[in-house]
């Protein structure tokens, strides 16, 4: 399939919903023709340079989409331009600001049924796994585990009943990958899951993969695994990491 055409569109509104969590809606003529019901699939934001700095293409989750907008969610690292390009771009946003977009990639959903299913991410993650948690079956059964930057962070998402969310908070996020897998280990077995859902650091998800693929054996059709960034490392370098790994394990 031909990759679609960046197109231009518009800031239509900015918030800060959490202490380290920032929104920005965007819209306006160049959404046009944009396909529908993209909600936890991405985009790649076309970051111009400036002042002498090389332009550069940062991934983000599409948390929520209308038919006048599509609303991506920032995970801060910190608000300076050394806390990244996009969140920088993001925090300084104004209404009426452009900015060129590629996409939209494919969403990466839990399968269809009412599991148990498991959730693991940190708040790179939390706009896809918002979206999920908010498509399951009213029936739905089984735990979400969420990594935030501060206990403001924590978020209400429509939910099952039967979804318990249990977060976690370290104000220092990535530096401590062990944090999610220890909190998986500590869950009743794992042996009924129907489906796992993990996204997150890179160094996490390595240990998160150690236990569900390796120690509990599960196999691609009940496993989705990624890493979303890198501690210490721009988009760029994580990509480059993330593909040998892969090509490493297979």
């Amino acid at each position: 399939m031909a990759r679609p055409e960046p197109r231009i569109l518009t800031v239509l509104d900015e918030v800060r919903i959490t202490p380290n969590m920032h929104r920005v809606s965007l819209g306006g003529e160049g959404l046009a023709g944009f396909p529908a019901d993209q909600s936890g699939g991405y985009i790649k934001l076309m970051l111009s340079g400036a002042e002498g700095s090389k332009s550069c293409v940062r991934t983000y989750t599409i948390r929520n989409q209308s038919q006048k907008s599509i609303d991506v969610d920032f995970a801060l690292h910190g608000t300076d331009k050394e806390s990244g390009p996009a969140t920088y771009w993001a925090v300084n946003a104004k209404i009426g600001d452009s900015i060129k977009i590629g996409g939209p990639g494919e969403a990466k959903p839990l399968p269809k049924g009412s599991g148990p299913f498991l959730l693991v991410g940190d708040m790179t993650a939390l706009p896809a796994i918002s979206v999920n948690l908010e498509a399951l079956p009213a029936d739905a059964t089984g735990d979400a585990i969420i990594l935030v930057r501060d206990v403001g962070d924590e978020q209400i998402i429509a939910k099952p009943d039967g979804m318990k969310l249990h977060w976690l908070v370290d104000t220092h996020l990535g530096a401590n990958p062990s944090l999610l897998s220890d909190a998986v280990r500590k869950l009743p077995s794992l042996n009924e899951l129907a489906y796992a859902w993990v996204a997150c650091e890179f160094e996490a998800m390595k240990l998160l993969r150690q236990y569900l693929r390796v120690e509990c054996q599960f196999g691609a059709e009940r496993l989705y695994l990624s890493s979303y960034w890198k501690h210490g490392l721009v988009e760029d370098d994580h990509k480059q990491i993330k593909r040998a790994d892969t090509e490493a394990v297979g």
